[in-house]
């Protein structure tokens, strides 16, 4: 079995002193001895890391090395593998959101949906509802008690 996570987590776990930073570093701290694998995509790592240095996002953003470093630690874990786009994506893209008006943060939604259909990963956990539009998903928000 297979699962990913959105760059929401990654992001909460990084927030100093907001609400949800203790549930999701407590979930990010259990992924490590999870025996199933755990994908990441460029996308949500990336996306954590424009997010967490950003001083109009973050009230107290991470200095850029920090964050970096967060997501090499993450790419040590024996467990973690980076999936990313398949030769097919625009297809798989097309075909996925025919029938979407994509727009904003439900464009990266449908990417990283697409990258993760192509790879057979069907659970994600995410504080982001917007992916249980992806039939073919499990979504998970591992902050709801």
């Amino acid at each position: 079995m297979s699962y990913s996570v959105d760059v929401n987590l990654l992001v909460f776990a990084s927030n100093e002193g907001s609400p949800e930073q203790k549930a999701a570093k407590k979930f990010l701290g259990e992924r490590e001895e999870d025996p199933d694998l755990f994908c990441l995509t460029w996308l949500v790592l990336c996306g954590y890391q424009r997010i967490v240095t950003h001083p109009s996002i973050f009230r107290h953003p991470l200095d850029p090395k920090k964050a970096w470093a967060n997501v090499r630690d993450l790419l040590a874990w024996p467990r973690v593998r980076v999936i990313g786009e398949e030769e097919s994506f625009a297809e798989d893209f097309a075909r996925m959101t025919e029938k979407m008006a994509l727009r904003g943060n439900g464009v990266s939604d449908a990417h990283l949906a697409t990258i993760l259909r192509q790879h057979g990963v069907n659970r994600i956990y995410s504080a982001d509802t917007d992916f249980r539009k992806y039939s073919f998903l499990e979504v998970i928000n591992p902050l709801e008690s």
